[in-house]
């Protein structure tokens, strides 16, 4: 089969889970939300799904364990996902009315999914810091963490400056993510880059299939939009 066979195939494998468009995310159809509301909507001018805390979530998680325990994920049932390359649309911002102090409109793909996200492996951007008068912020504008066992602080203090990197971002605009994941390796190229701005060579969830999720973090605003995804 060559590639643009295998693409065929995976436009026909999507149009049932989103009908308006063979990549694009237009509905609810195929889409288990935990611990989020989540609606279709259009934002700056591209049909898309947006994704919020949900009225039971906690008002000022930190982005520390909570965002794990809590997962505020959109899986995408059908997705069955193992090796290959998710690309996607992305737009996060701190929801409104939240500290700036906190907040950094957490906003990412999850992979490899497992039931109800009880773990995953994910790359996730905090748009505020992409831009900020302060080096060390930006050196953390991008992440990869696998839940529940390698939050973020974890990766940090134990490894620091292996697992995330700096990007240049903007909240509240459209950004695009790609994500190539091959074995144990995964690498995150931001806005159409060739190089890519995160490297990991040892996925913590080693070599397993699960589902494709979308993901936030607390007190985040997000919309996702144009997800393709090539095995």
């Amino acid at each position: 089969m060559t590639r643009r066979e295998v693409v065929a195939a995976l436009t026909a494998g999507c149009a049932s889970a989103y009908p308006s468009t063979p990549h694009g995310l237009t509905s609810l159809d195929g889409i288990d939300v935990l611990n989020a509301k989540a609606q279709a909507t259009n934002y700056r001018g591209q049909r898309c799904i947006r994704l919020l805390d949900s009225p039971n979530a906690e008002p000022n998680m930190t982005e520390g364990r909570k965002l794990g325990e809590q997962r505020l994920v959109a899986i995408l049932t059908r997705s069955h996902f193992q090796d290959g390359v998710i690309e996607a649309e992305l737009a996060g911002s701190p929801r409104a009315g939240t500290p700036q102090e906190s907040a950094r409109g957490f906003i990412g793909i999850a992979f490899r999914t497992q039931k109800d996200a009880a773990r995953y492996e994910c790359f996730y951007l905090r748009p505020t810091n992409g831009r900020a008068n302060d080096q060390l912020r930006r050196n953390h504008s991008v992440q990869y963490v696998s839940e529940p066992d390698f939050p973020w602080e974890k990766l940090r203090s134990e490894t620091p400056g292996v697992y995330e990197s700096y990007c240049d971002l903007e909240p509240g605009a459209w950004t695009k993510m790609k994500i190539e994941v091959s074995g144990i390796a995964a690498k995150l190229f931001v806005n159409g880059a060739a190089q890519p701005c995160l490297i990991v060579n040892d996925l913590k969830m080693g070599r397993t299939k699960g589902d494709i999720a979308l993901w936030i973090g607390p007190e985040t605003d997000g919309y996702f939009s144009n997800l393709k995804v090539t095995t």
